[in-house]
């Protein structure tokens, strides 16, 4: 008879693993988010850029593009929208809950 609070030593499973037992996804937390300005680099256009953001990066990069009416792309853990929305882009991350900072000229 197996007791609730038994853990299994040995199993001829081939897919087993140990801490597949207790695995529980936690959601990640929302640090915060920085916003800043770049030129560099880009011929003089101004690019804003998001840093910090988690979950799904091209969803976020979406909704960033709609509220602000340009083009913007994901590269690494970032998302670059054209122009410069910083107000904007902090504005509407506050509504949702997100602690963002401005940073940069």
């Amino acid at each position: 008879m197996r007791e609730k609070n038994s853990t299994t030593v040995y199993s001829t499973d081939p897919n087993w693993r140990p801490e597949a037992q207790n695995e529980r996804r936690q959601p990640q937390k929302q640090g915060v988010v920085y916003l800043r300005r770049e030129t560099k680099g880009r011929g003089g256009k101004t690019v804003t850029i998001i840093d910090g953001l988690t979950g799904n990066l091209k969803q976020w990069k979406k909704e960033l593009q709609r509220l602000c009416g340009s083009g913007g792309t994901v590269k690494g853990n970032v998302i670059e929208i054209q122009g410069d929305h910083r107000n904007k882009i902090f504005k509407y991350l506050e509504t949702k809950g997100i602690r963002c900072k401005l940073a940069g000229g």
